[in-house]
């Protein structure tokens, strides 16, 4: 006799009702049944039909079409997961995970490749899996490129010495290459990130070198 645990469920007459409900009054309750457990179900109710009321041919067809469908919409499900997943190889993804102290932490990295187990996908980041379930956020390649650039370019303004200290032997070249990378390389997207403070420094630099070579002073296009 088959065990009505497996299920979640047993039938009477033909009929599925609760099992254990005594003991099931404290659990959370399912929001639905996946596909394997519709047909353990489906064939429970076949094997423990009431004999003198069986349930009809045309019954067992609607149910048998249920299940079919359940089935279809879980494979598309499946297959749009894996299909998301893929889209994301090569981007850099930030995984949101919950700690079991209730606070939750963040890793972002770039998704080398997927697997796909038990109707999952995962993302491998650095050699660890990860769900794809626990991703909250997909960096474009164009945003991250430019994030970076705006990070090396200010770490550079960082390096420079106070105002009072610049000198055109020491600092001229140097300010100049900014100056022009600023105005004609970096890109819209990069400049929109730029925190503004830097641009402000940028242009207080380039400025003191005009002033020690008594030129006019240069502009920055800022937005």
């Amino acid at each position: 006799m088959a065990d009505s645990s497996s299920v979640g469920a047993i039938i009477k007459n033909g009929e599925v009702v609760n099992a254990n409900s005594e003991a099931t009054k404290n659990k959370t309750a399912p929001t639905g049944y996946d596909k394997d457990a519709f047909m353990q179900i489906l064939v429970a109710q076949m094997k423990y039909q009431d004999p003198l009321e069986p349930t009809s041919n045309t019954e067992y067809i609607s149910q048998y079409a249920t299940f079919s469908q359940v089935e279809q919409l879980s494979n598309m499900a499946s297959a749009m997961s894996l299909s998301r997943a893929s889209e994301m190889v090569g981007k850099t993804v930030t995984i949101t995970q919950a700690n079991e102290n209730g606070t939750t932490s963040e890793i972002q990295g770039v998704v080398d490749f997927v697997n796909y187990s038990g109707n999952t996908a995962y993302l491998n980041i650095g050699g660890v899996n990860y769900s794809i379930d626990d991703v909250t956020q997909v960096l474009d390649s164009d945003y991250t490129d430019a994030l970076a650039a705006v990070d090396e370019f200010q770490k550079a303004i960082d390096k420079l010495p106070n105002l009072d200290m610049i000198t055109e032997e020491e600092h001229g070249l140097t300010i100049d290459t900014m100056y022009e990378y600023y105005t004609e390389h970096m890109t819209d997207k990069a400049k929109n990130l730029m925190d503004k403070n830097y641009v402000t420094s940028l242009l207080q630099f380039v400025n003191r070198i005009d002033d020690i070579r008594e030129d006019d002073h240069r502009t920055l296009e800022t937005k």
